[in-house]
């Protein structure tokens, strides 16, 4: 064992850190019944989404609802009208990488709705008396808790009392300013 090794100590840190991940994109089939027989859809979107994340088995399901309007025409064209519906869903999203070392009694959980819920589709059933939606929507997902962080540690470099010399004595006259982010 090398001087360097015997120097060297670890130590463990308890932090809060993202210990878990997830992303998941849907693509979902809603269908409608507005008061007339549809004769031809106008128009569809998606309003007033909301949404939470809940810890469950081995992923996060996000709970949520929105808000669907269809403006269709009826009675051959003559006439139109806006279909209102709110709908709720549950998207179990896996996680595709999880910290199987962190402390379970400090887990909170997180969701970005990444692809707002859209419809992409809609049109008619065959039976002409409800329209059907495709509705996209994807989420990423986070579990933070709290975990161990092992980091490396010199403590005969404090021994002497004097300040540690990581190399550059902090000479920045040959930093080209041009290079410099201004957006920091």
């Amino acid at each position: 064992m090398s001087i360097a090794d015997k120097q060297l100590q670890r130590r463990e840190i308890l932090t809060k850190a993202v210990c878990g991940k997830g992303r998941k994109f849907s693509t979902v089939t809603h269908t409608v019944t507005p008061p007339h027989h549809p004769t031809s859809i106008l128009g569809a979107w998606i309003i007033n989404h909301q949404y939470e994340a809940v810890r469950s088995g081995d992923g996060i399901e996000v709970i949520g609802t929105y808000d669907v309007n269809i403006w269709y025409s009826y009675n051959k064209n003559s006439q139109t009208d806006v279909a209102k519906e709110t709908l709720s869903y549950v998207e179990n999203v896996p996680l595709s990488y999880l910290d199987p070392k962190h402390r379970a009694s400090t887990e909170e959980v997180a969701a970005e709705a990444t692809q707002e819920p859209n419809c992409i589709e809609a049109n008619i059933s065959s039976s002409g008396t409800s329209v059907i939606i495709r509705v996209e929507r994807e989420f990423a997902v986070e579990l933070i808790a709290e975990t161990k962080v092992v980091v490396a540690v010199f403590p005969s470099a404090y021994d002497d009392g004097k300040d540690i010399d990581f190399g550059d004595d902090g000479d920045f006259e040959d930093l080209d300013p041009d290079l410099l982010d201004d957006e920091l």
